[in-house]
């Protein structure tokens, strides 16, 4: 499965992250429906990962525990 790839501005720093569409898909749908930005979602997740757990890994996991709570 091939991934896509996004860009952002986290904390003013450009930075992309790439992910399966199945995951941007429950990210975006989660964003859009707390009617807030991509960025400022995957801020928030940023913020709360382990240093040395690489982005896209935390993201996922997010996706995962959303999943998980419905």
């Amino acid at each position: 499965m091939p991934l896509v790839k996004r860009s952002l501005t986290l904390h003013g720093h450009r930075t992309s992250l790439a992910l399966e569409p199945e995951f941007w898909d429950v990210v975006d749908g989660h964003a859009q429906a707390e009617k807030r930005s991509l960025a400022g979602l995957i801020a928030e997740i940023d913020d709360s990962r382990d240093p040395d757990d690489p982005l896209s890994s935390a993201v996922r996991l997010w996706v995962l525990r959303q999943l998980r709570a419905t």
